[in-house]
């Protein structure tokens, strides 16, 4: 018997709600990631991989607006209303999105204790990028445990 893996529909918002939308992962939580290029070391966010297709607008379409810069390849959305980031379509891989895990509810970047560093700044598609180059780390000091809440694929 062959089993079919379906992924978790989550439901994700910008920070004022205005903007909601579901989303499917490509691989749980397993490709969490941050970027040092220019624009994303600014934005701060940890975002998370799912395919085009796993991702659905279901309020605040008009409310989306996009920013390109550099090649423009790389269509990042975010909330008109609050400003927030919520997604965009990879340069590196076009047939997927970055996710704001901020976004995604119930999630946090803090709930990250590691997270990589994908180098950006040599994009993979100018053929120079060394891949990871780095580790974003975070520990709650507030209970001493570090990395309790990690989220995986099974969280």
């Amino acid at each position: 018997m062959t089993t079919t893996f379906t992924p978790e529909v989550l439901n994700a918002s910008c920070h004022c709600g205005a903007v909601a939308f579901t989303v499917q992962l490509s691989d749980g939580f397993n490709t969490v990631r941050r970027c040092n290029c220019s624009f994303c070391r600014m934005r701060g966010a940890v975002a998370v991989s799912a395919p085009l297709s796993g991702i659905r607008v279901i309020r605040g379409q008009d409310k989306l607006s996009e920013y390109r810069f550099n090649t423009g390849a790389a269509v990042h959305f975010f909330c008109s209303v609050c400003g927030i980031y919520t997604f965009h379509q990879r340069r590196s891989n076009s047939g997927q999105y970055g996710v704001n895990v901020a976004c995604i509810e119930n999630v946090s970047p803090f709930d990250f204790a590691c997270v990589e560093v994908m180098d950006g700044v040599n994009h993979p598609r100018d053929g120079v990028s060394q891949g990871v180059v780095g580790y974003l780390r975070y520990e709650d000091v507030s209970n001493g445990k570090s990395g309790e809440n990690v989220k995986t694929d099974k969280s």
